[in-house]
């Protein structure tokens, strides 16, 4: 059974939420928060597996739940729930190690299924919805140059499959495009993640970006 937070400061959306998920056979929302402080402290006490986290609520807002959540060593995965256009947070809560994001628009199937994908340690990297949401925020002048060195361990293998991770390519369309079982892929993508020093799927494509090695809009690697 996977364990639900919902935090939300409107009640009528955590209502909803629940009650979506809780139609699930394999979900269970355990606990409710109205703001990130209590979204803290219920994950805290409840040990969820997914944390559906806002981002604009009172008293803490969901970017400073997400870092203190995961510094406080719990194994709790943020799933950030969002209005795409509004909130402008949320860019950073990935890299605060967000498990990925989904907008409130989507139906209550693809809801669940980001629950289930976010609970068996995958990140959610829906493509049309990341590529927008990265090209909002980095088709700006100010990329960070000296990330780039980052990238200097990675083979030219490894570079290959950052830039098709980036592009929101699961590890099957992966295998297909670059030839490689499913096996090889999994391998690639952990090599990759550890060489990075980053903890999951999103914060690689983040560092893709930041160090140019992949430009908003592009399909191939900046040159």
């Amino acid at each position: 059974m996977i364990k639900v937070l919902i935090a939300d400061d409107q009640a009528l959306l955590r209502g909803g939420l629940r009650a979506i998920l809780d139609a699930e056979d394999d979900i269970d929302v355990v606990a409710e928060a109205e703001d990130g402080a209590a979204a803290v402290d219920e994950a805290l006490r409840v040990h969820p597996d997914v944390v559906l986290m806002d981002i604009r609520m009172p008293r803490l807002d969901g970017l400073e739940a997400t870092k203190r959540l995961l510094a406080s060593g719990s194994r709790a995965r943020v799933l950030v729930i969002t209005t795409f256009d509004r909130d402008e947070y949320v860019f950073r809560a990935l890299r605060a190690g967000a498990s990925g994001f989904l907008l409130k628009s989507a139906s209550g199937e693809a809801l669940a299924s980001a629950v289930r994908t976010v609970a068996r340690g995958e990140s959610l990297l829906d493509p049309a919805i990341t590529t927008r949401l990265i090209e909002h925020f980095l088709a700006r002048p100010d990329l960070d140059a000296s990330l780039a060195a980052r990238l200097d361990g990675l083979t030219a293998r490894e570079r290959e499959v950052l830039v098709l991770l980036a592009r929101g390519m699961s590890n099957a369309e992966m295998g297909r495009e670059l030839f490689l079982s499913d096996t090889t892929v999994k391998s690639h993508v952990t090599r990759v993640l550890g060489k990075l020093g980053v903890a999951s799927r999103v914060q690689a494509v983040v560092v893709a970006y930041e160090t140019g090695l992949v430009r908003p809009g592009a399909t191939t690697p900046a040159a």
